[in-house]
């Protein structure tokens, strides 16, 4: 037995995941999987709930994806005997060697010698007058609703922002028989059309883009590009949707509910608790935790795959993912499995950057839109868990109370609430950049805190006053 006991253990039962899981286990490994939803294959692979209440097949739910998705399913169904797979747990702290974990109400501490954070994304959200009205929901959320409870968000829905997954849902609830109302892009078309050539190193999945735009226009969905969202109107919930053209005339489509959503966002809330160095990334537009080509982050025995690391697709969150896991096991002298099958880490890396020239073009194309925070009106709500808005913000800002994100955050609360700033951070930080003149990278980064979601504050966590902790773990 090792002085130190290799303890491996995988944060997300996604693509990255899943197949990181799958790489250790082919080395002789046992690690731990943990995801916090009921069933793995993460949200692009998302499966409905045991004993849904309805059935819909693969190809339905998948589309072109069917296949991908099949196969990563049934990859962690072949591990499942060889892995501990802890499904329906919150991994809501993370400390050196130690993460926190809670499931069904019971806090465990599970022990790690090496940590592999595969926590993926969130949806990008930029807010308008009228975005916290019932029937808003972002695209993420409503493909939740579609896959894995059976239902849409409407009778009657637009899908507004940008980004691909805007089409892709749109596309999925129209073909499943819901009434798509329009898609308002705020991209223009030309930006689109100029990132071809960086869109042409994945010609497949630029095909199928372009698909389901045609498709939705030829069952007369419809589509309108650059246009500038001027709110959601409603007395009690969603009626109307308004937007200005890109000739600047008004227009308002009626609605009763609305996918709102700019791309995605990773999270990375965990990998800042491991503490992970962070850099500033132009590309997304964000603060990302640094890590090498394989995966490695600056923290010893921490690795990062999939879109928690950086928005790369599911394609490239099965290669990172399975890169991340030979350097775990390069890390421990390990030879990597014999499989003649799967890509040795230079092939992963060589496809891995063919990916991240795809993706360059993608946010050249759908960029969300500049500037827009200078335009927001005082008495709209920016931080809904916390109810501040954006007149709040300004006012100390402008004050000179705070020119700093954390500074901003400890004297209004906002990113202090439920959502812990998944929702309000990236618009904080845009309305100070505007208030302040500074670029995003100049104005902070908003720290996580544990819990990093809501926890219960319950008895079930304590046992005659003592703390529960489990320290169930494989020594390899």
């Amino acid at each position: 037995m090792n002085a130190t006991p290799t303890r491996i253990v995988i944060v997300g039962a996604g693509p990255a995941g899943i197949r990181a899981a799958q790489t250790l286990v082919a080395a002789g490994l046992r690690p731990t999987v943990i995801d916090e939803n009921a069933r793995w294959g993460g949200q692009i692979y998302r499966q409905p709930a045991a004993g849904a209440g309805f059935a819909r097949s693969k190809a339905t739910l998948y589309g072109f994806e069917a296949k991908k998705a099949d196969a990563v399913h049934n990859a962690m169904a072949d591990l499942l005997p060889r892995i501990d797979y802890r499904p329906d747990t919150l991994a809501w702290s993370c400390e050196p060697g130690r993460l926190d974990t809670l499931c069904e109400g019971r806090e465990a501490s599970v022990p790690w010698s090496h940590l592999l954070i595969a926590s993926g994304a969130t949806d990008r959200i930029v807010p308008l007058p009228g975005w916290t009205l019932p029937g808003v929901y972002t695209p993420g959320g409503a493909q939740v609703a579609l896959k894995a409870q059976g239902c849409a968000i409407g009778a009657r829905t637009v899908f507004a922002g940008t980004g691909p997954l805007l089409y892709l849902v749109a596309y999925q609830y129209a073909k499943a028989g819901a009434q798509v109302a329009a898609v308002l892009d705020t991209s223009p078309f030309a930006r689109q059309a100029a990132a071809a050539p960086k869109l042409l190193n994945q010609p497949g999945t630029l095909a199928k883009g372009m698909y389901y735009v045609a498709w939705l226009k030829a069952h007369g969905v419809r589509i309108e590009h650059g246009v500038t969202l001027a709110g959601v109107d409603g007395e009690q919930a969603v009626e109307y949707v308004r937007w200005r053209s890109a000739d600047g005339k008004g227009h308002a489509i009626a609605c009763d509910a609305v996918g709102l959503g700019y791309g995605l966002r990773p999270e990375t809330q965990l990998a800042d608790l491991a503490g992970c160095r962070f850099a500033f990334d132009t590309l997304n537009r964000c603060w990302l935790p640094a890590r090498d080509a394989a995966g490695r982050s600056s923290v010893e025995g921490v690795y990062l795959a999939g879109d928690g690391a950086g928005i790369a697709g599911a394609d490239a969150a099965e290669l990172a993912g399975r890169r991340a896991a030979l350097a775990v096991l390069e890390d421990l002298g390990i030879e990597p499995p014999r499989d003649t099958n799967a890509p040795d880490a230079a092939a992963l890396e060589k496809q891995l950057e063919r990916i991240a020239r795809f993706r360059a073009g993608i946010e050249q194309a759908f960029a969300p839109p500049a500037n827009c925070a200078a335009s927001w009106p005082d008495n709209m709500i920016v931080c809904r868990c916390e109810e501040v808005d954006a007149g709040t913000l300004r006012s100390c800002i402008r004050n000179g109370f705070a020119t700093e994100l954390n500074r901003l955050k400890a004297l209004t609360r906002i990113g202090m609430g439920r959502c812990q700033g998944r929702m309000c951070g990236e618009s904080a930080v845009a309305l100070l950049s505007a208030e302040t003149g500074k670029p995003l990278h100049e104005v902070g980064r908003l720290r996580s805190q544990a819990p990093i979601k809501p926890i219960p504050i319950s008895p079930m966590l304590f046992e005659d006053g003592v703390q529960v902790v489990e320290e169930e773990a494989h020594d390899e």
